[in-house]
């Protein structure tokens, strides 16, 4: 102590000044924070449209977050182009939330549904830029000039990023369908799905792929069809009994909004051998939850959020 208040003299500091600096040391040290435990699962961790939280939805610095992150899996949907190209976009129209025209100027909401991709050749298509405005739902999603790429373009981009990888990168992909937009915005279920998979054969390993849609439409045909794909009902209302019996057999993966999920429901699909991966689950308590009750997988708009939680 001695030596303590020499060196404290040395400095111009007196005996009592010597003693506070002591003291608030301590008090720091005795209030660290305790390192918070987290609770890790086995689980399929989707990066919804990329990383939307994060990066321009569907876009190439999207699907880069997300493999960087280490996502198991990338989710994203289609559209096609005119010259029937296989585009990857959420809408099949240029979306004014965040999207600009071609002469770079925004969009007018009751002008947007006439935007129609499937009126646009690929590369007029890219005359559009959906990323530099930003989405105002999405504040932490960085600002950048983007157009929407092919399906192609993102595969080429997945092999490039995880090549040597010891697991490959999957992809959960959406074919975007509604029956009132038969081949007014899009191609009719059969044309749509044999385009889809005439795209990815040869490019993405079976047992790598999951083919999703709303439109129960396109997974009969696909089950029909293209029996050895994975398949994921996506359902937004109604109970588990009532959208199996309107599809008409049984997927292997049910994909619920997630606020339909219980424990209860989770057992009962799990016994129907179907593994359930709800989305968009983005806040960090819902991920908890769902997780403890036993989800197989998140699709997620913020991958850096839910990567914590994964063994």
């Amino acid at each position: 102590m001695k030596l303590k208040i020499a060196i404290c003299g040395l400095i111009g500091l007196g005996f009592m000044a010597c003693k506070q600096s002591d003291k608030k040391k301590e008090t720091k040290e005795e209030a660290a924070p305790v390192e918070e435990t987290v609770v890790t699962y086995n689980f399929d961790l989707e990066g919804h449209r990329g990383a939307r939280g994060l990066m321009p939805e569907n876009s190439i610095p999207a699907f880069t977050k997300a493999i960087e992150l280490g996502v198991n899996t990338i989710e994203l949907d289609l559209a096609v182009t005119k010259d029937k190209q296989v585009l990857v976009s959420h809408e099949p129209y240029f979306n004014p939330l965040f999207c600009l025209d071609s002469l770079g100027k925004t969009i007018a909401k009751k002008d947007s549904i006439a935007l129609n991709i499937y009126e646009h050749t690929y590369k007029q298509t890219q005359k559009y830029d959906c990323g530099s405005m930003g989405n105002v739902k999405f504040p932490e999603q960085k600002k950048q000039y983007v157009t929407k790429p092919l399906l192609l373009d993102v595969i080429a981009l997945a092999d490039s990023l995880t090549a040597g990888n010891t697991t490959p990168i999957k992809y959960n992909i959406e074919i975007k369908s509604l029956p009132e937009g038969d081949d007014i915005y899009h191609p009719n279920p059969k044309d749509f799905s044999d385009l889809v998979i005439a795209t990815i054969k040869d490019k993405i390993a079976v047992e790598n792929v999951v083919l999703q849609s709303f439109d129960f439409r396109v997974l009969q045909y696909l089950h029909q069809n293209y029996p050895e794909y994975t398949l994921a009902a996506l359902v937004y209302k109604d109970d588990v009994k009532t959208n199996l019996d309107k599809l008409g057999f049984v997927p292997q993966i049910y994909s619920p909004l997630h606020n339909m999920l219980s424990k209860e429901v989770i057992a009962e699909l799990h016994s129907k051998n179907m593994k359930v991966i709800p989305w968009t689950v983005n806040n960090e308590t819902d991920m908890e939850e769902l997780l403890a009750m036993g989800v197989d997988g998140l699709i997620t708009d913020y991958p850096n959020k839910a990567i914590k939680y994964r063994k």
